[in-house]
């Protein structure tokens, strides 16, 4: 049987407990999912906060620091992955384009990897991309992006570069033979964010042929493709990931009860198709991650 890792992404900036109820809120919350995530199959969970109070997305420091000490109070095998998303998006005001927005989120660089300095988890994301994103633009500008992989790799943490469309992989190129990534990079492919990569085998399979030498790769995709794509990417050779960041259902009309409930599904799945799920410490010595 061949085996995969299996990523499972607790809660995001998008999803909403209006999409589904049971999304995890606190910090707790957040950590509880984490650890039964891990219990059922996901080597890595990969981690965004939202403020306990409005349920929006956050980027404090604290809320970080609650949920890693959580987890690392049950265990220090499960595979921590911070996100460093949160911060690049902008809103023109529609009386005049150069003024933000409300939904503007802005952020220097160094403030985008706060946490990560502070808390040194295993694997920070990377974004590498600007693009439309609902009804406001991402911006993950050159000049940031070599900084936040400065300050991540000074962490001793792993960049997980994130690719949504065919530009992001030809600055990944560049940001390696610049000496800003390693050779042999790990990254993910991302399917269904709307005006990027489109979920599809096709897709999914020119975006393989795209990556560079020794990557190490995972890709999903969001809402319904979730499932279908998950099982595409294990038979193209890559890593997978599922969880209440990427989609609110388990099947049709039926609310995913947990992200463990996900990560038990996609087992289910991927036995079915003759593949098995690497445990967090075969994926530690896959990637050289320290104990």
């Amino acid at each position: 049987m061949s085996s995969v890792f299996l990523t499972c992404a607790l809660v995001g900036n998008f999803t909403t407990r209006q999409h589904n109820p049971n999304l995890p809120i606190t910090p707790r919350e957040i950590a509880e999912d984490a650890l039964a995530a891990w219990r059922a199959g996901a080597a890595i969970v990969h981690v965004h906060v939202r403020d306990p109070g409005t349920e929006l997305p956050s980027m404090d420091v604290a809320h970080y620091r609650e949920v890693v000490e959580r987890i690392r109070d049950v265990t220090d095998e499960l595979v921590i992955n911070l996100t460093t998303g949160t911060g690049g998006r902008y809103q023109p005001s529609d009386h005049d384009p150069a003024v933000p927005g409300p939904k503007t989120n802005l952020l220097p660089a160094e403030k985008r990897v706060e946490h990560i300095v502070e808390l040194k988890p295993d694997i920070a994301t990377l974004d590498l991309n600007t693009m439309v994103f609902g009804g406001e633009v991402v911006i993950n500008a050159p000049h940031s992006i070599r900084q936040m992989a400065r300050a991540i790799d000074e962490a001793g943490s792993i960049p997980e570069v994130e690719l949504f469309d065919s530009g992001d992989i030809a600055l990944m190129h560049d940001l390696i033979a610049d000496g800003t990534l390693k050779p042999g990079p790990l990254c993910s492919i991302v399917m269904g964010v709307k005006y990027g990569f489109v979920p599809s085998l096709e897709t999914l399979l020119y975006a393989r042929s795209r990556l560079p030498e020794g990557a190490k790769w995972s890709g999903f995709g969001t809402g319904r493709a979730a499932y279908p794509m998950l099982a595409a990417t294990a038979m193209a050779g890559g890593n997978v990931r599922i969880g209440m960041e990427d989609a609110a259902w388990m099947n049709k009309g039926e609310l995913a009860p947990s992200n463990a409930a996900m990560v038990e599904k996609a087992k289910r799945v991927l036995g079915d198709l003759g593949y098995g799920l690497k445990t967090s410490q075969e994926v530690r010595a896959d990637l050289g991650l320290r104990r």
